[in-house]
């Protein structure tokens, strides 16, 4: 397997497609952006100017697109997965609702292709290092066949079930404790904040409590400031906690926190700010209790005894 199409060049398509190509693997990517197409290409990709180019003649066809719909875009309207060779591997890499991963596979294996459930954890910093985390379903052999492709985009392959659909649950569940405990993380902070505890303060605190978390230690520094640098965006978390929704929907499972976090992530976005870092999540908040980060209540004075 040396010819890998990639559909997507996005903030983690882009660094992902380049180590596909720091590997050794001939790549031929597109992008609806053309200058993204052209900065592959630089690298040494080869340019594709529709989906279809991309797939033709690849031995495994990657999508880290933005959602579902766009996959079924890419495949099917597009072309992609007529173009793809017979027996070739589609490896669907994105985050998609996992019915809809379900389904897109059955129409993948019907036109004589195979398919790899594949979504991915670690974000941009993980895409540029080669360090995701890849939760892949499929069946053994076909996991197998495509694992060097992955390997070169992460540090830790999974195989995590022989079903599409199994990748994008595990997923899922990532997603909905990552969005709680962020939503979490600014509420805690907003209490403190509405009594005027100094938040370096009470980060400092929780880091090193039972209470710390992942979660707390990588937003919770963001949430000090106003405007900090975007890793990950309150519109992915708007997108990816509607889509547990959805899954628990689907499995008749009640996901109440999850629901609460996605209203949160939601006013955060419908006030205009969706494209802010995630943890700006804690702009809602603070708008509930009359608080904001440009003017928080001085903390009173406290008592250092020796």
């Amino acid at each position: 397997m040396t010819t890998v199409g990639f559909i997507g060049l996005g903030s983690m398509g882009m660094p992902m497609a380049h180590n596909l190509l720091a590997k050794g693997f001939t790549v031929q990517g597109f992008d609806v952006r053309s200058d993204s197409v052209a900065a592959l290409a630089v690298r040494g990709a080869r340019p594709a100017a529709t989906a279809a180019a991309a797939a033709a003649g690849a031995d495994a066809l990657v999508l880290m697109v933005v959602n579902a719909a766009q996959a079924e875009q890419a495949l099917l309207a597009d072309g992609a997965l007529e173009a793809l060779p017979d027996g070739s591997v589609v490896i669907l890499m994105a985050t998609c609702p996992p019915g809809a991963v379900t389904a897109l596979a059955a129409r993948v294996e019907a036109a004589g292709r195979r398919f790899v459930d594949a979504p991915v954890s670690g974000g941009v910093v993980g895409a540029v290092a080669g360090s995701l985390s890849i939760m892949a379903a499929a069946p053994v052999a076909v996991v197998e066949r495509v694992r060097p492709v992955l390997a070169a985009m992460g540090g830790k392959v999974f195989h995590v079930g022989g079903q599409p659909g199994q990748g994008a649950t595990v997923k899922t569940v990532n997603q909905l404790l990552c969005g709680v405990h962020i939503a979490v993380v600014a509420e805690a902070f907003a209490l403190a904040a509405k009594v005027g505890v100094d938040l370096d303060i009470l980060l400092e605190i929780m880091s090193g409590s039972a209470a710390s978390s992942w979660m707390l230690k990588d937003r919770g520094p963001r949430m000090l400031h106003a405007d900090p640098e975007i890793t990950s965006t309150v519109d992915i978390f708007v997108k990816d906690l509607g889509i547990v929704l959805e899954a628990g929907r689907d499995a008749r499972a009640a996901l109440p926190l999850a629901a609460v976090a996605h209203q949160m992530f939601l006013a955060t976005s419908g006030r205009g700010e969706g494209t802010t870092d995630d943890s700006q999540v804690i702009r809602s908040y603070h708008a509930l209790n009359g608080t904001n980060q440009e003017s928080r209540p001085e903390p009173p004075d406290r008592l250092i005894q020796a």
